[in-house]
């Protein structure tokens, strides 16, 4: 009954937050992906919002998933053939595309208090500091993949656990499987199943488990091979190179993000002394776990670290940077139910109440929203302008969020690599101001430089999401 209980109250706060949140960058690859067209074949002139809602809710075979992921993308295709079976059912919306990921959640949170009970864990206190990471929470509610990874993540950690404890090793062949389809959903949820293989491998008892867990495991990293030999070039230069100090730097940043949300953004001037106090609170959670060994401190604390130690590894080994939130997110779980075993009450309250607060900036703060659907409502407040908007990298991240929050009388061109629309005969122009890339940032450029040449052109910036434009030789 607690579980249920927990789980109800959790579908709720998931399921609101996803309402509630802006639409982002990547989930348009997730959304154009499975509608048939991975790079939407936009219109080349002016357009209203209506004339293209038709790009958002198209459907394509799992198939054209699997060649379009190779062609031009750098995921396995699982959670994307989920996501195409369950948008036939639920329907085309970005709200729909998102459930999806809050019922993976719940499944994972699920997984999570079965956990819990076999390692006599406090069940509430496990659930609640998993649901209450901003990591978990955050890739819980957006159309990626992530989700669903750390579903399988869970089960197949659970599983291997079980069959250690019970000596079956038929559970620690199920384990492998799952710890496979979870690499299948996200190639960096592998980082998990190193840290389960590593357990088995530390004990002479659980070693007898290895082989039936790597079988189960290895079907599913070959599949990855496959996808991964044609991907591996179609993303370069989208993170950083790699430095040691820096790449430290961020990893701790994000880390603590992936912990506590966007806390310090909302203290203003008091920003370093609130990081400050959560990194004490960190430390001082940390040191109870420390001090509270148990049977099962072991393969949580490997599970844990595996995450962000993994990033720093692949990042030594292909220079670059891929520390973000949401692969840090990974970690949260078992670091979570670590939490939940070792903190005393007094402590286990007040890093419940002030993770609560960061899941309610999560669902609240713009500061931790991405600006394409805060950008949209703006210029959908100004009826008759035309809307002018960056293109970007490939017409996907800036487009899908912006014009999936438009009304369908509004007016758009995008601005695309080397070209400038007939504005002539335009009295009234938005210029969206968003540069999530490189080729956003050229176009606005040349559109500034366009504008500022013009004699007939006013500029007024509105925000510092678009800049009003009157055209006072326009008919």
């Amino acid at each position: 009954m607690k579980l249920a209980g927990f789980l109800l109250f959790a579908a709720a706060l998931l399921g609101f937050i996803a309402w509630h949140r802006a639409p982002e960058y990547d989930e348009a690859y997730s959304i154009f992906l499975t509608a048939g067209h991975a790079r939407p074949p936009w219109p080349t002139g002016a357009f209203t919002a209506g004339s293209v809602r038709g790009l958002f809710s198209g459907h394509a075979s799992l198939s054209q998933i699997a060649h379009d992921l190779r062609t031009g993308d750098v995921h396995p295709p699982l959670y994307f053939w989920a996501l195409e079976s369950w948008r036939q059912i639920a329907g085309p919306s970005w709200f729909a595309a998102r459930l999806l990921s809050v019922a993976f959640s719940l499944a994972a949170l699920a997984v999570g208090g079965w956990f819990a009970s076999l390692a006599a864990i406090p069940l509430l206190p496990a659930l609640s500091f998993t649901l209450f990471t901003y990591g978990f929470a955050y890739t819980g509610i957006i159309a990626r993949n992530f989700a669903l990874a750390q579903f399988f993540n869970l089960l197949g950690f659970t599983l291997v656990f079980l069959a250690v404890q019970r000596r079956r090793r038929r559970l620690a062949l199920a384990g492998g499987l799952a710890l496979g389809a979870a690499a299948f959903t996200n190639y960096l949820a592998v980082f998990t199943a190193c840290a389960v293989l590593l357990w088995l491998c530390l004990g002479r008892e659980r070693r007898r488990h290895l082989l039936p867990a790597a079988c189960g495991l290895t079907p599913f990293l070959l599949a990855d091979a496959w996808f991964f030999a044609a991907q591996h070039g179609s993303r370069a230069g989208q993170f950083a190179a790699f430095s040691p100090l820096p790449a430290l730097r961020l990893l701790v940043k994000d880390f603590g993000a992936a912990q506590f949300g966007g806390l310090p953004l909302y203290a203003g001037h008091f920003a370093p002394e609130l990081a400050a106090a959560l990194a004490v609170l960190f430390l001082a959670a940390l040191a109870c776990i420390l001090l509270k060994r148990s049977s099962h401190a072991l393969p949580l604390a490997l599970a844990a670290a595996a995450p962000p130690l993994g990033l720093l590894a692949l990042g030594a080994v292909f220079n670059n940077t891929p520390i973000e939130i949401r692969y840090l997110a990974f970690a949260m779980p078992y670091l979570a139910l670590l939490l939940a075993a070792a903190l005393p009450r007094p402590l286990l309250i007040i890093m419940l109440a002030v993770e609560f607060c960061a899941i309610l900036g999560l669902a609240f703060s713009p500061a931790t929203m991405q600006p394409q659907g805060f950008a949209a409502h703006q210029a959908a407040a100004l009826p008759g302008t035309l809307i002018l908007l960056p293109f970007g990298n490939d017409g996907v991240g800036i487009p899908g969020p912006f014009i999936s929050q438009l009304p369908d009388t509004a007016r758009v061109a995008l601005l695309r690599p080397g070209q400038m629309p007939a504005l002539n005969h335009t009295p009234s122009i938005a210029l969206i101001t968003l540069t999530p890339d490189a080729a956003s940032r050229a176009a606005l450029t040349r559109a500034q430089a366009y504008f500022a040449a013009q004699k007939c052109f006013t500029e007024t910036p509105a925000s510092n999401l678009l800049t009003k434009i009157l055209n006072r030789c326009a008919d």
